[in-house]
């Protein structure tokens, strides 16, 4: 059965993905998108053209719907908004056309308040905003700072768009061997992280 979205503002949940070259921030959004599949949805994934070069920044998109999808233009105004690397927050717009009701999901073992981002914090509806340190766990799980399939895993807790099960799918689709379990253990585990943050921390994770 395809899970319920949650609110939003259109049938489409709208997910836009920030990090740098060679973070595998395309292939995160390729996962989500394979989950949601597999979870009964349409979806789609794509990422920016620009600079391929390793660090430089890298947007992707993944739109999920319980209808087909027609669109094909980035997404301005996301549902929820991933952010691989930490560093940039104060270097590139990636706030841009959040509004008050979206999820945000930072890859860092910062705290929201600790990371200068005040104006988003206290923006963003309780519940919605939470933190996962997914570099250390992917060098925990898979012995390098690959953050994708703890991010995944988390973004699940968080949103609740898609299961757990549908990221677990998604990754063994995609990986084999000790990557994929690696990926597999680092889902679970941001997925426990920000659901702990979430019962523990209910006004803002």
């Amino acid at each position: 059965m395809p899970r319920r979205f949650p609110a939003r503002r259109s049938t489409t949940f709208d997910v836009r993905l920030h990090g740098r070259g060679g973070q595998g921030v395309v292939t995160t959004a390729e996962l989500l998108s394979v989950a949601a599949f597999e979870e009964g949805h349409h979806a789609q994934a794509f990422p920016t053209f620009g600079s391929e070069r390793t660090g430089a920044p890298v947007a992707a998109f993944c739109r999920i719907s319980p209808k087909p999808i027609r669109t094909r233009e980035p997404i301005a105004r996301p549902d929820a908004l991933v952010i691989q690397d930490p560093t940039l927050l104060h270097q590139v717009d990636v706030f841009s056309g959040l509004g008050d009701d979206a999820f945000v999901l930072i890859n860092t073992v910062r705290t929201p308040d600790d990371l200068g981002i005040e104006d988003i914090v206290e923006r963003i509806r309780p519940g919605r905003l939470a933190t996962v340190p997914a570099s250390d766990l992917g060098r925990t799980h898979l012995g390098r700072a690959l953050p994708g399939g703890a991010l995944l895993g988390g973004l699940a807790a968080l949103t609740e768009a898609i299961g757990l099960r549908g990221i677990e799918h998604a990754i063994t689709a995609r990986f084999s061997g000790a990557m994929a379990e690696g990926n597999v253990a680092a889902a679970r585990a941001g997925h426990a992280h920000v659901e702990a943050l979430m019962t523990k921390e209910p006004s803002h994770a």
